[in-house]
């Protein structure tokens, strides 16, 4: 999960450091960053597995 403050600029360098790191130091393991509203750059970023549970079944109540 990256920044929850909306700004995507940041968002993206926080999972560039964490791909970063994984690619540096546990290449093996599985990457898992980005939810409904930023997996784009999740993905663009490395991210083996997203959230995106929000936008196939809508906000939370």
């Amino acid at each position: 999960m990256g920044p929850s403050d909306g700004d995507l600029t940041k968002t993206r360098e926080v999972f560039q450091e964490l791909s970063k790191f994984k690619k540096d130091y546990i290449p093996e393991a599985k990457l898992s960053m980005g939810m409904s509203g930023d997996y784009k750059i999740a993905i663009e970023e490395g991210s083996d597995f997203v959230r995106i549970g929000s936008a196939i079944f809508g906000e939370r109540n």
